[in-house]
Formats: structure tokens, sequence, C-alpha cells
């Protein structure tokens, strides 16, 4: 027998990859990708410049103001003792349809916008399977969320602080906690909102499984937050109001309580939760058998 053969050539690294790791590189990849081209777009760009304009305008609105209107969010005449109170009162405010109305853009374009364009049929030629396409395009949601949110809080942070100061931050239960701990509430109030609208995005994904159109699907997910809102307000559907989505978004100021009220919270992140499941897995039934021609 010769020597070549009975010499074991060994794998190059390249092909030495696991085909698990190889799925998990490009998962990553395309991940990224699907960041880059969110946080790209011109339009994307503005919708976090008019996120971020809210609080401004309302700080200074404030400052300006010779009397409180006595309407407004419940945080608004609190805005004047501490500056961190300006992101909390502009959630408030932007949680009923600026927040909504971006997250419905992107869930929009994340597969109809695709399939508009005529790339959608080009990112399943990746060797990648659909479930798991369809859940880097929820995470690319999940993500998105937490950039409106946390631009409007960061925003409303620092106009507030240079406008108002800082100093200890008056809870609901009328305790005072330090600025560390103040901080430590928004932040808090900014995950909890984060997962409210990133359920939402879920709705929006399996809405824009259904279409060719981002801006029907956009349409679509605004029409149902509306809706939910609408329903949420009236009294004789009272039975109805724990399970829409939006029933417990102001829930949030259950956080700035001392300590913190954690039963709605939880209650709103199970319901947030429930939203995500059941819409992901209609958005997996009609993309998985789906037939892409663009």
């Amino acid at each position: 027998m010769s020597v070549a053969e009975t010499t074991t050539v060994p794998e190059p690294p390249s092909t030495a990859v696991s085909a698990g790791s190889r799925k998990r590189l490009v998962s990553t990849r395309l991940l990224r990708s699907e960041i880059r081209l969110i946080g790209g777009r011109r339009r994307n760009q503005m919708g976090l410049l008019v996120l971020a304009t809210v609080p401004i305008v309302l700080a200074i609105s404030v400052k300006l103001s010779s009397r409180s209107s006595g309407g407004g969010p419940d945080f608004l005449d609190s805005i004047t003792s501490n500056g961190l109170f300006v992101p909390l009162a502009a959630l408030t405010v932007e949680m009923g349809i600026f927040l909504p109305l971006a997250i419905s853009t992107l869930a929009g374009d994340a597969i109809a916008g695709e399939a508009n364009l005529g790339t959608l049929r080009y990112l399943l030629t990746v060797p990648v399977s659909r479930t798991r396409l369809l859940a880097v395009k929820f995470a690319s949601l999940c993500i998105g969320a937490l950039w409106g949110v946390a631009t409007v809080a960061l925003a409303g942070a620092i106009i507030g602080i240079a406008l108002f100061g800082t100093g200890p931050l008056t809870t609901l239960s009328g305790s005072q906690l330090d600025f560390g701990a103040a901080l430590g509430r928004v932040l808090l109030v900014v995950v909890y909102l984060s997962a409210c609208i990133a359920a939402l995005g879920a709705v929006g994904l399996f809405i824009s499984t259904l279409t060719e159109q981002p801006i029907a699907a956009t349409i679509a997910l605004m029409i149902f937050t509306i809706l939910s809102w609408i329903l949420d307000a009236v009294p004789q559907l009272e039975w109805l109001h724990p399970w829409l989505i939006v029933h417990e978004w102001l829930s949030f100021s259950d956080l700035l309580r001392d300590p913190p009220f954690w039963d709605n919270v939880l209650r709103g992140l199970g319901v947030d939760a429930a939203y995500a499941a059941v819409f992901w897995l209609l958005a997996w039934a009609r993309f998985s058998g789906k037939d892409v021609t663009s």
C-alpha cells in the first residue's frame, strides 16, 4: 500500500463548518443586513426624526407656557419639577398613534415591501428556510420597536434635563427616587413599551404576508390599532378589554410607583406574548405555503 493511499488529507477549514453553523452564520448575516436596510432607508430615518421631535416640542411648549393647561398626559403637570417626566409624557402621547404608525411602516415593508420590489424571491434563494427568514424579519421588527421607543425616551430625557434639570423624582406613590433609580425606572418603561410595540409588529408581519402592497399592510395595521383603542374605550365591552393588545399599554405608569406595581405590567406582557406567538404562527402558516412569484 502506497503512502498516498494511507495518508488522510485534512478537510479544509471552510468545509469543516457544520451545517448548523452555516445556518447560524447565514441568519446572523441576514439579520445584520435587515437591520442595515431598516436603518438606511430615508423614510425610516425621517420617521425617527419625527418621533424625536414630539418630546422636544412638548418640553419647549411647557417651558414657554405661563400656566398649566389642565389637560394632556398625566405626567404633563410634573414636567417642570423633573426633566425625566418629559420622556414619560412624550411616550404617553406617542403610544396613541406615532409609535404604532412607525412599526406599521416597518411591518408593511417586511414581506409585502420585498414582494412589491421583486426582491423576495431572491431572498429565498439564500440557503435559509422560510421559517428562519420569517424569524429574522420579526427579530428586526423587535429591534425597530426598541429603536423607536428609545429614540423618544432619549430625546425627551435630553431636552427635559436641559430645560428643567433633574433631582429626586416623585413617584406616583408620593415617595422620591434619586436620579439613578429614576433613570432605571425610565429604562424599565422603555423595555416594556418596546415589547408592546413589537407585539403589534407581529400582527403587522402576518398582514404583510397577505398582500404585495406595503402601504395596504401599513393602513390595515393602523386600522387594527385604532379599532383596538376604540373598543377599549367602550364601557359595555369591558369583558373584551383584557384581551385587546392596547389595553395595558399605558400601565407603564405602574412602574413609577414605589414599589412598582407589577400585576398590570405582567398581564400586559402576557397579552403581548400571546399576540406575538399567535400572529407569528399565522404568518408562518401563510408564508411557508405561499407561492412567491415576485
